[in-house]
């Protein structure tokens, strides 16, 4: 009896203990996690961000919450250095481009490949299957931990002085480019002239006429108001894609339970398909409210005609040629076979 007694009081310790545990590791926890963006809300960037924050809150129970910092002001605006930010423990936790990361991991440029994914389910093709994948294991070997994709768009291109057709008519235009050398290749390629500048040191430079045009994804350019900068010519070409990777410091990622870590991915999993339809919406052929959006602004639409996009991929083809060597020639052949595979 006295056995008895001493077994079911040890359960009920252990009972007791269980409970307590878990009330210890969410003692352990911020009162506050830091999430980096480069663009607020209301554009789709921001907007992916803000949902994620919200659906773990809800989900947590308020237990987790997340703070969204947009503009990179967690990097005093430089938002090349938040993946570097976000491995130092500066930041805890991002949406970031793909873009911005590119720098410190080279494999990620493969998006920026010109014309490497002519719709969005080749862009799909990507994220979605062995590529994505691939890209994943690649960031968490340079020290964060991905979650999930989101999306910024296909990068468009606008200007103040002509309709784009062909790479003729980009010849001495003075664009507005990310602080990337493959953009800087690409564009220079195209007879243009690329400028590396920030989004804050660019908006005023177009304003002004200082540079000439941009590239951007549509939600951008009409969140911006570019039309009202004088950015009156818009050539839809898709020549790149954005996508965006829900990601976080691996120590404060390793701080959470296993439940609260699939809390945290399956809500950036859930916010970043919120986000997707957000940043495609009004672009897709079932609905091309924003194209006309723009028109009715005054805007002239120019889309590209088979034989007109492929004279860009001519000229545009030495820097794909010689980037693939960069990237990786197994991940852009897998990256072109999934491509090539999506319609099937």
């Amino acid at each position: 009896m006295s056995l008895t007694r001493t077994v079911l009081s040890a359960a009920a310790a252990l009972a007791l203990m269980i409970p307590l545990a878990g009330k210890e590791v969410a003692a352990q926890y911020k009162a506050e996690y830091t999430v980096s963006t480069v663009l607020p809300a209301p554009f789709p960037w921001g907007v992916t961000a803000e949902e994620w924050a919200r659906l773990v809150d809800e989900r947590s129970e308020g237990r987790i919450k997340l703070k969204v910092y947009p503009g990179a002001q967690l990097v005093s605006g430089d938002q090349t250095k938040e993946l570097t930010a976000m491995r130092q423990g500066i930041i805890d936790m991002a949406v970031g481009s793909t873009i911005n990361w590119s720098p410190q991991i080279k494999e990620l440029n493969l998006f920026a490949l010109p014309f490497l994914m002519p719709d969005y389910a080749a862009l799909d093709a990507l994220t979605q299957g062995p590529v994505g994948e691939r890209i994943f294991e690649i960031v968490e070997r340079n020290g964060v931990v991905p979650l999930a994709w989101a999306e910024n768009g296909f990068r468009e291109i606008s200007n103040s002085k002509v309709d784009i057709r062909s790479p003729e008519d980009m010849a001495g235009l003075k664009i507005r480019v990310v602080g990337s050398p493959l953009f800087l290749d690409t564009f220079t390629a195209l007879g243009a002239n690329p400028t590396q500048m920030s989004w804050a040191d660019a908006l005023p430079a177009l304003g002004t006429g200082a540079v000439d045009g941009q590239e951007n994804p549509l939600t951008v350019y009409m969140a911006s108001r570019l039309y009202e900068s004088g950015q009156t010519h818009v050539t839809l070409w898709h020549y790149i894609a954005d996508p965006l990777i829900f990601a976080v410091n691996r120590r404060i990622w390793e701080s959470f339970s296993p439940e609260d870590q699939e809390l945290l991915r399956q809500a950036a999993i859930d916010a970043g398909k919120y986000g997707i339809e957000v940043a495609r919406k009004g672009l897709t052929g079932d609905d091309p409210t924003l194209v006309r959006e723009l028109e009715e602004a005054g805007v002239t639409v120019t889309s590209l005609t088979e034989e007109e996009r492929a004279a860009f991929v001519e000229a545009t083809r030495p820097i794909y040629e010689k980037w693939r060597e960069e990237i990786g020639a197994d991940l852009v052949d897998l990256a072109e076979k999934s491509i090539a595979e999506r319609a099937r």
